[in-house]
């Protein structure tokens, strides 16, 4: 009985950590999209401005002082827990006070701000979560994970768009949201302070501290130093590659620079990671290096990076603009998209999450992976359907007016039967695919290195979350909306290509014998 009860908080504090990991995300994504449409930005700059979820794809390159350092009074993960929830109630309440309309750029700078204590946040939940929770338990504690997490975007990213609606909602205005979400992570700080359990003792890795401080300011003296040169001499490179070309295209001038500036962005990436790596290891940065070369001794540990990037590509691509789509190009009201999109799609992902953990038991890692990457691919196809169809194209029903105090509709609102259903499919494939995908990526880990390994993990996971902003804002105004989810869906196939020939090694960690040591 005593173990039950263990294993019930182990899983109620998974589902809190979700919650905690989810709530600023939308903040920094669908939510934040949703204030700029309102405030009339245009389509090509908001996919511009998805890059203030950067920090997530580099987080691995500041999460291992998180393993390395432990601060006082609450335990290796813990303390960072807390200080990080803490900082992103103090970022969020300053991004709520800066209009987007009237100064983007410091708009911009403080939306970067927050991603990075949210990155932050999710490297020490990450770690805790993976440490906390036994092999036999991670794939349920997935399911409850999303479960929480999805709840959590509910709530920054469905509700708040009822909130907004001044015509069905409670009339309130972004910052108002932006500083209600700032009070949540205070509360969230407390729940961290005081009713997560302690984790069992695991050493943490025997580097020298001196060393590993010096690294990390060399790491980031060098992503300065790049982004400084990428911002300076890129944009003429990129020109001097890509002008000529453009000039003899249709394409208006305002595209022809966007294309311009994703060609500079790549260029400098490619510039400043690698010199990102000689610098840590010129540096002796020894945490990085050690987990690094930790996850990389093990079986296909190229391959699975490969895959990571991939699985959840195509999902990215087709949901990196869902908001504007929703709310300009299809014309459906704020209401309507927060009540279909936002709120009934996110309980059917948190279903799907939690059907997804269940048939995990039964399928096993592999087969879930496949299944329900297939079904992910499926999903695309039915925004191109609604893109194709528009409006109207079958019938739908009508949400009563309600009242629940913390959210209410002051009118009925009709809700489109082909949005419904698109976005019905979509959530449930979704989180089936992200419960399986999140296990998968517990699996991989060392626990002497969890923080350093997961943010490794989760930052190529998230490379299409962030990364296709730019080219799908570009991508969608040149081509259109058809043909941008036919690219979606194009682009989710190569995963289950490289899924069925990773299938040995994916088994192979379901058994044990392909887990890092």
């Amino acid at each position: 009985m005593p173990q039950r009860a263990a294993a019930l908080h182990r899983f109620i504090v998974t589902a809190l950590l979700g919650f905690a990991s989810g709530l600023p995300l939308a903040l920094t994504g669908q939510a934040m999209q949703a204030w700029l449409t309102t405030e009339g930005v245009d389509i090509a700059t908001i996919g511009f401005l998805s890059l203030v979820g950067l920090p997530y794809t580099f987080k691995f390159l500041w999460a291992p002082l998180m393993d390395r350092f432990e601060l006082p009074w609450l335990g290796r993960r813990r303390g960072w827990l807390v200080l990080t929830q803490l900082l992103l109630a103090g970022t969020l309440f300053l991004l709520a006070g800066t209009s987007p309309s009237a100064s983007i750029r410091a708009f911009a700078l403080l939306a970067v701000a927050v991603a990075f204590v949210s990155a932050s946040q999710d490297v020490v939940i990450d770690a805790y979560r993976t440490d906390l929770l036994p092999a036999a338990e991670r794939g349920l504690g997935a399911s409850l994970n999303v479960m929480g997490y999805r709840f959590a975007m509910i709530v920054s990213g469905g509700i708040a768009l009822i909130w907004t609606d001044p015509g069905q909602g409670g009339g309130w205005t972004w910052p108002e949201v932006y500083r209600f979400m700032a009070g949540l992570m205070v509360a969230a700080a407390a729940v961290s302070a005081f009713a997560l359990p302690k984790l069992a003792h695991a050493a943490a890795p025997a580097t020298v501290a001196r060393h590993d401080v010096i690294g990390f300011v060399a790491v980031a003296a060098a992503v300065a130093v790049g982004a400084w040169l990428s911002d300076r001499y890129a944009g003429g490179v990129a020109r001097a590659l890509l002008g000529g070309w453009l000039a003899g295209t249709a394409l208006p001038a305002t595209l022809q620079q966007r294309w311009v500036e994703l060609a500079a962005l790549l260029l400098g990436i490619g510039f400043t990671l690698p010199l990102a790596a000689w610098a840590a290891r010129r540096a002796k940065f020894e945490t990085l290096l050690g987990g690094l070369a930790s996850y990389f001794a093990q079986p296909g540990a190229a391959a699975f990076l490969v895959f990571i990037v991939l699985y959840k590509l195509g999902d990215a691509f087709a949901g990196s603009l869902m908001t504007p789509f929703l709310l300009k190009s299809m014309a459906y009201g704020s209401a309507e998209v927060g009540v279909v999109n936002k709120v009934i799609g996110l309980w059917l992902t948190i279903l799907g999450a939690l059907v997804g953990g269940a048939l995990m038991l039964r399928l096993g890692l592999w087969r879930s992976l496949m299944l329900f990457g297939v079904l992910q691919l499926l999903s695309n196809l039915g925004f191109w359907w609604l893109a194709v169809n528009g409006k109207g194209a079958l019938p739908g029903l009508t949400i009563p007016a309600f009242d629940w105090g913390f959210v209410k509709l002051a009118h009925a609102t009709p809700v489109d039967g082909g949005l419904l259903m698109v976005i019905a499919f979509e959530n449930l494939s979704g989180g089936m695919g992200t419960a399986a995908f999140v296990a998968f990526l517990m699996s991989l880990t060392n626990q002497r290195f969890t923080a350093t390994q997961y943010a490794l993990l989760s930052a190529f996971a998230s490379v299409g979350r962030v990364w296709v902003g730019p080219l799908a804002g570009v991508l969608a105004e040149s081509i259109g909306w058809p043909a941008f989810f036919v690219t979606s869906t194009v682009l989710a196939a190569p995963a289950l290509v490289m899924l069925w020939w990773l299938r040995a090694s994916l088994r192979a960690l379901e058994t044990g014998s392909g887990a890092p040591s």
